[in-house]
């Protein structure tokens, strides 16, 4: 998402930018909060950018991608010895970022126990290492993003209330591609020339019939699948005008969207990496890693486009 530049012109993208310049001077917690592949990084940058905190550093951590052992960590650091195979002192990310920005994105992920301590940084403006007991001062811009429905996990007690007035004191909400139709044009024309000179390709326009499909589809991965599919796209062009044509490289059934939807393009193409890597959904093997989409979405998409396991002429699985 961190090469997702904020580009737009509708009244919701300049609403955004609007909120940008108005939370990045002011040193308090941001919440960012959208669908899966909106730009929650890209905004959490651009915050960072713009804020008197930009000459130093801007940390990351995903909260979902740190199993719930190690995330405490992750945050915090450790000494020597406090788990098995901790051999040396290191700092965690409060540490790294001092005098930067900290970004958590999946913040709806993070478990429970660590809620307090986050907390008491967010509060107290320290903390201690795991395993350590002497107390470290941090000055740190922390902006968190989720997309998930924090009010209802407070409701449903899967996250501390308290915790969540904290990090709410500057929300921003990112509208849905769907919902942004008009910056599409622009989105995939900057996302072609990109991809164009990285590959030393010559790539013109995109067709008006192209574009209208473009619009036309709702994206439920948002910038990132739109992202996705011009590269593919820019990839599999051999001429000035870039078109949706092969949308798997190694499929001749794959749909075209110049004999039909792009609709019906992107769900032969889900069903081709589907097959490719035996139905296997999520992991390091998995078809979503394959899309560029997480797992939700990639199961998202398939109910929407009524995609099921395939099974032998036999029955198996």
């Amino acid at each position: 998402m961190a090469a997702m530049e904020l580009i737009g012109s509708t009244s919701k993208f300049r609403a955004v930018l609007d909120l940008i310049n108005m939370v990045a001077p002011i040193d308090s917690t941001v919440l960012i909060q959208g669908e899966t592949g909106t730009g929650k990084e890209a905004v959490a940058r651009a915050i960072h950018d713009a804020s008197p905190r930009r000459q130093n550093r801007f940390v990351t951590l995903n909260c979902a991608a740190i199993p719930s052992a190690l995330l405490e960590s992750e945050l915090f650091g450790h000494e020597r010895g406090a788990f098995t195979g901790a051999v040396t002192q290191t700092a965690g990310r409060f540490q790294t970022a001092d005098r930067g920005t900290l970004f958590l994105d999946e913040i709806g992920d993070l478990p429970l126990e660590l809620q307090p301590k986050l907390l008491r940084v967010l509060q107290e403006k320290e903390f201690e290492r795991l395993g350590g007991g002497r107390t470290i001062q941090t000055d740190v811009r922390v902006i968190t993003a989720t997309n998930r429905d924090l009010v209802r996990m407070v409701e449903e007690r899967k996250f501390r209330a308290d915790l969540f007035y904290r990090l709410d004191v500057l929300p921003i909400t990112l509208p849905p591609l769907r919902e942004r139709e008009d910056d599409i044009p622009l989105l995939a024309e900057h996302f072609m020339r990109r991809f164009a000179q990285r590959l030393g390709k010559s790539i013109d326009f995109i067709p008006d019939g192209v574009m209208r499909e473009l619009k036309r589809y709702h994206w439920p991965g948002n910038i990132r699948e739109l992202q996705n599919v011009i590269e593919r796209s820019v990839i599999l062009a051999n001429g000035p005008a870039l078109h949706l044509q092969a949308i798997r490289l190694d499929s001749p059934k794959a749909v075209s969207p110049s004999s039909s939807t792009l609709i019906e393009a992107q769900r032969a193409h889900i069903v081709a990496a589907l097959r490719k890597k035996n139905w296997v959904v999520s992991g390091p093997r998995g078809a979503a890693i394959e899309l560029g989409v997480r797992r939700s979405t990639l199961m998202a998409m398939m109910q929407r486009l009524k995609i099921q396991r395939e099974t032998s002429p036999e029955g198996a699985a």
